[in-house]
Parts: structure tokens; C-alpha cells; sequence
């Protein structure tokens, strides 16, 4: 299995969209271009009952191949961490089980081989997990409801960039945050290895507005091949994952 590069948009938001196309379509489509589509909704700690919007957080995942996490603004830390080790695993088992049907056979996942070997196979998977190159862009909602959140997101966001340091692979981090000022999202930090200078770019922020969820995935996913991020990352993904929808 020759080494690629692993693509997430990981979305954060408190609730629905309100504006654009459905925000589900645009992450299918992200999903058909390799990008898997990750969404954390944030509740207050205060809150007792899950807002109606959170159903859609459920549903740009199912669509965008990802992984959906509900959870209260004090616990946003650890579960940006485990939803973007979540989302690598499940990618890799969904390329391991296309490597697997042509090997034996349309039939065969996973699952239903026997535990020794589904064993040796999911330490191939955590080790792939370790050394492919890892592309993660971050789409925050800064609508008005997102106002008292920012703080508690941008302290996730350092801690995320620290766990995924001791990886063997190459990370790319990127911040976009919607609605922008002119365009569905508006660029808070460009691809880099880190997340050290999110204190330096996070006050930038102004919350506000409206919510354009679906324009903006599809503006994000447009950033994956940008020149600069081709230029940056030296050289070339290798084939392999690649043609498994990586």
C-alpha cells in the first residue's frame, strides 16, 4: 500500500445553515473528490436539549463520509482530537475493504474475516494512519451565535495541531471561517505544517451574520488544489490511495 495523503474538512458550527444550496449535497460532493467532510456541533454548557439545527450537523457527515460528534463547548478539545483520528481510521478502513473486494472478491469486508487476520489488518491501518501525509481544513461558523464559542474553538485547534505533531506523517493545516466578508468563506490561516500562529489570527475573527453552510464547504473544497498548497507540499503524492478516492 503506497503512502497518499489523507483530506478532511472538519466543520464546526452551533447550528443550521440558513442560507445557499443544502449543505449535504456540498459534502457529498467533497466526498466524491476525496475529501472526507467531518462536522462538531456545539451546544452551551447550559444546554439541556440539542437544538433542531443539530440534525444537520448528522447529516453533512453521513453524506460527506465522515464523522458527526455533538458536544457541550467545555468538551470541544478532546473531541476535535478524537473526531479527527475518527475520521483517518475510518477513511483507511474504507480503503482497506476496496482493497480487500479486489482481492477476495466483491463480498469480502473487514468485518467478516476472521479476527487474527482483521487484527494484523488493523495494525496495518493505524500504522497507515501514522505515516500518511494528512491535509485537514478547518471551517469554523462565526455567525452571531458563535460569538462567546471562538475562544474555547482556537484553544481546540492549538491542541489539535500538538497531538498530530508526533505523527510520523506530513500535516497541512488550513482556517476558513464563514460567512466572509465578500465571498461564502474568508481565509483566517493558509496551509502550514502548524497551528502555532492561530493566537496571532484567531482575534481576527468577527462573529456575525448569517450561516452559508453549504456554499462554504464547496468553497473549501475548492482549496485543496490550490497552487500554494501544491507548491508547499514539495513533492507529489504518490499513486495508490489516490486512485481509492484519496
Amino acid at each position: 500500500m503506497k503512502k497518499g495523503t489523507l483530506k478532511q474538512i472538519l466543520l464546526i458550527t452551533d447550528g443550521c445553515s440558513n442560507k445557499g444550496e443544502d449543505p449535504a449535497v456540498t459534502a457529498a460532493l467533497a466526498q466524491q473528490q476525496g475529501i472526507s467532510v467531518n462536522v462538531i456541533g456545539i451546544m452551551d454548557d447550559d444546554q439541556t436539549e440539542e437544538p433542531d439545527g443539530l440534525q444537520e450537523v448528522e447529516d453533512i457527515a453521513l453524506s460527506g463520509g465522515g464523522v458527526s460528534q455533538i458536544v457541550y463547548k467545555q468538551a470541544l478539545s478532546q473531541t476535535v482530537q478524537t473526531v479527527t483520528q475518527q475520521a483517518m481510521t475510518q477513511t483507511l478502513q474504507g480503503f482497506v475493504n476496496q482493497e480487500l473486494k479486489q482481492i477476495l472478491g466483491p463480498d469480502q469486508t473487514l468485518e467478516e474475516i476472521e479476527p487474527d487476520k482483521r487484527g494484523e489488518i488493523m495494525e496495518v491501518v493505524e500504522d497507515m494512519g501514522e505515516t500518511c501525509d494528512l491535509e485537514v481544513l478547518v471551517l469554523t461558523d462565526t455567525s452571531a451565535s458563535m460569538h462567546d464559542k471562538l475562544p474555547t474553538v482556537k484553544e481546540a485547534l492549538t491542541d489539535l495541531s500538538i497531538s498530530l505533531n508526533a505523527r510520523i506523517g506530513r500535516n497541512r493545516f488550513a482556517i476558513y471561517s464563514f460567512p466572509g466578508k465578500r465571498k461564502s468563506i474568508g481565509k483566517v490561516l493558509d496551509w502550514s505544517p502548524k497551528l502555532d500562529s492561530i493566537s496571532t489570527v484567531f482575534p481576527k475573527l468577527t462573529s456575525g451574520g448569517i450561516t452559508p453552510t453549504g456554499p462554504a464547504i464547496r468553497e473549501a473544497m475548492y482549496q485543496f488544489g490550490k497552487k500554494g498548497l501544491l507548491r508547499n507540499l514539495r513533492d507529489e503524492d504518490e499513486p495508490g490511495m489516490e486512485e481509492a478516492g484519496y
